[in-house]
């Protein structure tokens, strides 16, 4: 290695030190949303160990460091030690998949015995897991640094945070809003194997022990440092999950990251802000290096398939979920506004019902519902309903001259009054 890669290399590890002790240094950093102590009495057995977790990581970052093996590769060899991982990753969920047909199939009367041949492979698939995840992590880590670099995102030729992130099981979060309007006042995270009917446990027990709107929702990835990002196959998706929660802790630097926390409009700015760099960060990372596969994914939304037709029926247009969800979430705001909240509960079931016979099996379709998902209001539509933040975020997008000139501009602003006088006419 070059003497300018190694010093290069050496101010990535000292701006990720730096950042990692900052993060560290904050008590708060990951459960700032959660100022309801009360909602931990129903679910502090089974809460989530950021600290833990976290330690578990940087060793993990901290190997990769030590051993700067991608350095020593070429494109290509980088590039097929990403695609092995992915594929690795595949085979380990679909025999975990069968595994569990295994145990819930009546007809097996020894579960253990059938799968011990399934088993076994997959010891062995986690053992190269094992071995094979820090590396494919650290090859990502370098291609989309570089590719940040190139759009005047980064300080000394490496960005700030450095790129830091470890695939793992993610916890889920348990979100709470009041019933009467749609905002999430707070959040948990829970054990990643938490099973379905204790998620429902803690949902209605807390939802009745405090009169709120509750909902145990799973995340794709986590803005810790080294941030969090849940096992894919999709790397167009792995890319996108990285650099949106890369985007999360670059805006903790600056004031629209800072005051996350301080209204619902922001936390909408923050997320759609993030959705939106996500995605362009992406598109422009699998064009440049894995160029194959973009063109094989086709970087397109995938719509839903149209309902098969009765015999004789006449052709049904699709159903459009986000259109249809939408129109859902403005219906409820309204009956909200005008205090009607049993019947904006009664409504949000039926529409859950609907949206079921339509293929999306949604659990539970309730306010905290919204209050989630309507923060990533990147695309118009959906879970925002009418709410301004979204269209307004994206305004400004579109009136940037290129996504570094949006960030650094969104990055600086500290309310939703500053974005409204910056995108009007």
């Amino acid at each position: 290695m070059s003497f300018l890669s190694r010093l290069l290399r050496g101010v990535e590890n000292a701006l990720y030190f730096i950042f990692l002790a900052l993060l560290l240094g904050g008590s708060d950093f990951i459960l700032s949303e959660d100022p309801q102590e009360r909602i931990r009495r129903y679910a502090r057995a089974v809460e989530f160990d950021y600290f833990g977790w976290t330690l578990d990581a940087i060793s993990v970052k901290l190997g990769q460091a030590a051993l700067d093996t991608p350095a020593y590769f070429g494109e290509s060899a980088r590039r097929q030690v990403v695609t092995d991982y992915l594929q690795l990753t595949y085979q380990i969920l679909t025999d975990e998949y069968n595994l569990e047909l295994i145990y819930a199939d009546p007809s097996i009367p020894d579960p253990v015995t059938a799968s011990a041949d399934l088993r076994a492979r997959l010891d062995e698939a986690y053992a190269r897991q094992r071995s094979l995840a820090p590396l494919a992590e650290a090859v990502l880590e370098e291609q989309i640094s570089a590719l940040l670099a190139d759009l005047d995102l980064a300080t000394l030729g490496q960005p700030l945070p450095p790129i830091a992130f470890h695939i793992s099981p993610l916890p889920y979060h348990l979100i709470l809003s009041p019933r009467d309007r749609i905002e999430q006042i707070t959040s948990l995270s829970l054990l990643p194997d938490l099973t379905l009917d204790r998620q429902v446990e803690i949902e209605d027990q807390v939802a009745a022990a405090l009169d709120v709107s509750t909902l145990v929702v799973p995340v794709g990835g986590i803005a810790t440092y080294p941030t969090m990002v849940m096992r894919t196959t999709s790397l167009d998706w792995l890319a996108n999950v990285i650099s949106h929660e890369w985007t999360h802790n670059w805006l903790s630097l600056r004031p629209l990251g800072v005051n996350y926390n301080a209204s619902p409009e922001l936390r909408t700015m923050n997320e759609t802000t993030a959705s939106i760099a996500g995605t362009e960060i992406s598109i422009l990372f699998m064009k440049r290096y894995y160029p194959d596969l973009a063109a094989a994914y086709g970087l397109e939304t995938i719509s839903a398939s149209q309902a098969p037709l009765p015999p004789g029926g006449f052709p049904r247009p699709v159903f459009d979920y986000w259109s249809e969800m939408h129109t859902t979430r403005v219906h409820v705001d309204e009956l909200l506004a005008e205090g009607k909240v049993e019947e904006a509960e009664a409504y949000m079931e039926m529409r859950r019902q609907v949206f079921w016979e339509n293929g999306y099996h949604i659990r539970k379709l309730n306010q905290a519902f919204f209050a989630f998902y309507g923060a990533y209001a990147d695309v118009e539509g959906g879970m925002a309903g009418e709410d301004p933040v979204g269209p307004a975020v994206r305004a400004l997008r579109a009136q940037s001259a290129s996504l570094t000139e949006f960030l650094k501009t969104i990055a600086a602003m500290s309310s939703f009054e500053e974005l409204q006088k910056a995108v009007s006419p």
